[in-house]
Formats: structure tokens, sequence, C-alpha cells
């Protein structure tokens, strides 16, 4: 198939996704175009099936705001046609479901197309009283729908009442990429043998709840050596640096900004934390998971659908520090339990998210959504 796939390009879980994807879906076959305003941050893969377009937005005088979807609708009816694609794949309601519906009419309905609601599509943005009808007519006008959980599933229903039939299809990771390893000398570099490494990784907005994982670590630090290593880049890194100094706990903590490969660094972490207030799914977890390292998260959104609490993970209440440092601890101080814990954070990424069981799951889809007559 040909298939065009439109992401936010940068940090946030839905451009990782989607990104992921489209290098997935070129491996097995697929002839995949990308259609945003900049290259996708891991479209790194080098494959003649894998092509971008720009979408450039002209700064006119009389436009306060450049008119972003209506350029992102043209370039994706130029694709379509000069490309011949079979479908269109849109990651995140606003604004990219709007744009795909214009340039699916351009075509007179004959280029149908995805909508994959990723979270704060729905629970943020959508339900702002600004966003939420065009938000609601994106999605019911959507010839396909998925959502990364259950809980997202639900979630879009009851807030906007919508009566498509929503897919779930769960986020996945490379199990080939993302696996066990124990590199000695890159874990010198950030900590000693005696100290254990906690890490998180996002794109450190409030929801993510960054400056929990501080808290954690100083309370951890009391009882178990520890290392806090935090990566990516957001709204929050100062305030973060800062309560870092106020507890004392600076040079315990390092902000590794943007790293294009995640995988080795996930990998040297013995916890990795999602702290977060809110979570669709939690694909930061379940890639390090497939790492063989426990998270310890907040029991919110679709985190139970990835984590069993005291199996491959634990749940905690949203902003208990003394419960998650304490749930780091007890894991630390364990051995025994900690390789039971490890162990089968991996085997849950094997079994249920590997990319190979789930990739699948979106080719039927297309098929099944091609298949339907335009309405």
């Amino acid at each position: 198939m040909r298939i065009g796939i439109t992401c936010y390009p940068t940090y946030g879980g839905s451009g990782i996704v989607a990104t992921e994807l489209g290098m997935e879906l070129a491996e097995r076959g697929h002839e995949i175009h990308f259609i945003t305003y900049a290259n996708p941050i891991r479209l790194s893969a080098e494959s003649p099936r894998l092509h971008y377009h720009e979408v450039e937005v002209t700064n006119y005088p009389l436009f306060q705001y450049p008119p972003y979807a209506l350029a992102l609708a043209s370039r994706m009816a130029e694709v379509a046609e000069s490309a011949k694609l079979d479908l269109l794949h849109v990651h995140y309601a606003i604004p990219h479901s709007i744009s795909a519906l214009l340039a699916s009419q351009m075509f007179e309905g004959r280029l149908p197309f995805i909508t994959t609601l990723h979270g704060t599509d729905v629970t943020l943005v959508g339900n702002d009283p600004s966003y939420f009808p065009i938000t609601k007519f994106a999605i019911e006008r959507s010839p396909g729908v998925t959502t990364i959980s259950e809980y997202l599933r639900k979630r879009t229903i009851d807030v906007f009442g919508v009566k498509n039939a929503i897919r779930v299809i769960p986020n996945f990771v490379n199990c080939d990429l993302y696996q066990v390893v124990e590199d000695a000398a890159l874990r010198a570099d950030y900590a000693s043998p005696h100290e254990k490494i906690l890490m998180h990784l996002s794109n450190l907005r409030p929801v993510k709840r960054p400056l929990d994982c501080v808290r954690i670590l100083a309370r951890l630090v009391e009882h178990v050596p520890a290392r806090l290593l935090i990566v990516g880049e957001g709204p929050e890194r100062g305030a973060a640096e800062s309560l870092a100094r106020e507890l004392g706990v600076e040079d315990r903590v390092e902000f590794l900004g943007k790293q294009l490969k995640v995988a080795p660094l996930l990998a040297l972490a013995d916890l990795f934390l999602l702290p977060s207030e809110m979570e669709g799914f939690g694909l930061a977890a379940l890639e390090a998971m497939a790492c063989g390292v426990p998270t310890v998260a907040s029991n919110v959104g679709g985190v139970p659908e990835l984590i069993t609490h005291s199996v491959d993970g634990m749940l905690c209440p949203v902003g208990d520090i003394d419960t998650m440092a304490q749930a780091c601890r007890d894991l630390l101080s364990d051995p025994e339990r900690y390789k039971t814990v490890a162990g089968a954070a991996r085997q849950t990424a094997l079994t249920r998210f590997c990319a190979s069981k789930i990739i699948p799951l979106y080719e039927d889809y297309y098929r099944e959504i091609r298949a339907t007559p335009p309405k």
C-alpha cells in the first residue's frame, strides 16, 4: 500500500509512534510518505520506501497566524495525487484530521483517512471549548478512528458522544532494538558501580510531572545510592533544575536533553519513572520495559493496560511521592524480586506489544477502511 502519514514531528509520543509506525510499515514493503512541517525526529531509517514531503506555510502580512491546516490539506492532496496514495493516516486530531478531511473532499471522498487519537488531543486540546466542536466533527467524519488504549476509546466516547466504531490498537515497540543490554562502559559515564540509575523520558510538560521524579530521588537517596537521568526538553526543565538544587540533589540529577537514540540509555536504567498526571498509554514505559527495566508509574489513564502492579512494574497514586519512593526502594533493595519484575517487564513487551504483533493490526485496518465505500 501507499500510505501518507501526518504527525507532529517532535518528541511527543504521538509523533514518535507515527514515525516508528511508518518505518515498520516500510520494512514490510509499504510505500510511506510523511507529510508534515519538519522531518520527524526519529525518521532515521534509510529506505527507498520512505519519503518526506515538507509542508511550507507562507507568512503573508494579512495573516496574524500562518494557516497551517490549509497548507497541510493542500500538501496532502498534492502528495496523494502525485504518489497515488491509497489512504492517509493522521496522528493527533487537531488540526491533522481536519486537514485530511479537506484533502479527502478534494478527491470527492475517494481518499480515505484514519485518525489516531493519542491522549491530550482528547483529554486537553479537544476538550477545550475553543476546539471541542471541531474536534468532535473531525472524529465523526473520519472514515476510521483508532485509539492507543481502551481507556482512551471510552474517554473519547464519553467526552464527545461520538457514534463511530473506534478501534483500539495499542502502542508498540521494536523488541529487537529495545532489549536487555549490559554496557558497563556507557553506564560508567553516568553512575558509579554502587549507584542505581533512575530515568525519566518525556517532553517535560507539566502533565508529565518531571518535578516528581526529582522529589522521588531525594526521598530514595536517604536509603539507596542513586542518580536520576532526565531525557528530553520542555517547559518544566528549569523548574526541575531549581528543585534539584533546593533539595540538595543537584549533583545526582543529570539532564541529557533531546536524544535521537534512546534505547541504549534506557537499557542503562535500573528503574523508569512515569509519574504523569495523565497518560493515554505510556510509550516511554513500554520502551523501558522492553529493555528489561521496571517502571514505577502513576495509576492513571491507559497505564494499567500496560503495567500490572507488582508483576512487571509498580502503580501508585498520582503525586504520592512517598509511595513512589518506597516502591523504588522496595524493588532496588530486593535483588531477587527485582530480577523477577524486570524479567516480567521484558516478557510483557515481547508477548503483547512487539511491533511484529501490532503492525499487522494496522495493516488489516487499512485494508478494511480502503474497502469501505465513501459516505
